[in-house]
């Protein structure tokens, strides 16, 4: 099967655990304690929606962009959020939340390891 394929499709999956994870967020209660705990600004809201933006880009990027230029972003991209998510990783109280940023980062892993043996 073709890279850009199965490495679009790892992207998909990243961003349905994201996706999942404020699902449960907000069906548990856990996001209002955040809210309450913590105040968002505009500027707040906007790197949230810039950093969420990126494996989205990556689905549509990883089937366009040319061989070199797709596996280094998508070993720099991957790369970035195992470090995003492993810095993050104490900030989340509930379990759930924690398995799905480690589903989340085995898949980023198995990213790097496509787009490093990407011949």
């Amino acid at each position: 099967m073709d890279n850009k394929i199965i490495l679009s499709g790892i992207w998909v999956v990243v961003m349905l655990t994201y996706l999942l994870g404020d699902v449960l967020r907000l069906m548990s209660g856990d996001l209002a304690k955040m809210m309450a705990e913590t105040r968002f600004t505009p500027f707040t809201w906007f790197i949230a929606a810039l950093l969420m933006l990126i494996p989205i880009l990556m689905i549509f990027l990883t089937l366009v962009l040319p061989q070199p230029a797709n596996r280094w972003a998508n070993l720099i991209v991957a790369g970035f959020f195992i470090l995003f998510n492993l810095v993050g990783l104490p900030t989340y109280p509930s379990l759930y939340d924690k398995f799905l940023l480690l589903v989340s980062m085995v898949f980023n892993g198995v990213t790097i390891w496509y787009a490093w043996h990407w011949a």
